[in-house]
């Protein structure tokens, strides 16, 4: 059990039947009145953000969270399917489940599969991805002033803003969290 005043970002709680993240909090200790904990946390299975308050006394039980590697091996129609690289178990999962956390993921890439109880609930990529530009305009001469971007499409098919001088071809770094450009490899 965790009390409230123990409340630390990212940790995970179960409240009344959900399992809760903590991406902010805070101690308020007002000059009249009980201190209490100001919080802002995300269901984990269905995104949802709520903001509430809890007195520090106030106790919940830890939610255990399984976060798995397993490597992402082909999209059969509605289908996602990952096998376990340790006991050869495969999984196939529903678009709904995995959602556009693959956009960014090739075949045969390495993913964490985070389940609660048994259920899957997310997949989360790598935080960088190194993908090839399989579609781009090519860029001007005398365009590079401005740090100015064009659509790229990449080999796993999402679209990026990228700068003028990548190329068809070329290899580039993306933050699979903001999806946004890095570098060329």
């Amino acid at each position: 059990m965790i009390s409230a005043s123990d409340f630390r970002n990212g940790m995970t709680v179960e409240i009344d039947g959900n399992v809760m993240q903590i991406i902010e909090f805070q101690h308020v200790k007002p000059g009249k009145g009980a201190a209490f904990v100001r919080t802002k946390m995300k269901n984990v299975v269905n995104g949802g953000v709520v903001e509430t308050s809890f007195r520090p006394q106030e106790k919940f039980p830890q939610a255990r969270i399984d976060r798995k590697d397993m490597q992402y091996l082909y999209s059969d129609g509605d289908l996602f399917n990952f096998m376990d690289t340790e006991t050869y178990d495969q999984v196939a999962l529903n678009s709904e489940t995995v959602g556009d956390s693959l956009k960014f993921v090739k075949e045969n890439e390495m993913v964490k599969v985070c389940s609660y109880n048994g259920s899957v609930y997310a997949i989360e990529p790598p935080l960088f991805v190194e993908l090839e530009i399989t579609d781009t305009e090519p860029g001007f001469k005398g365009d590079t002033a401005t740090g100015a971007n064009k659509p790229a499409i990449v080999e796993s098919g999402a679209k990026v803003a990228v700068p003028l001088f990548v190329n068809n071809g070329d290899k580039i770094k993306i933050d699979t969290r903001t999806g946004e450009y890095l570098s060329r490899v």
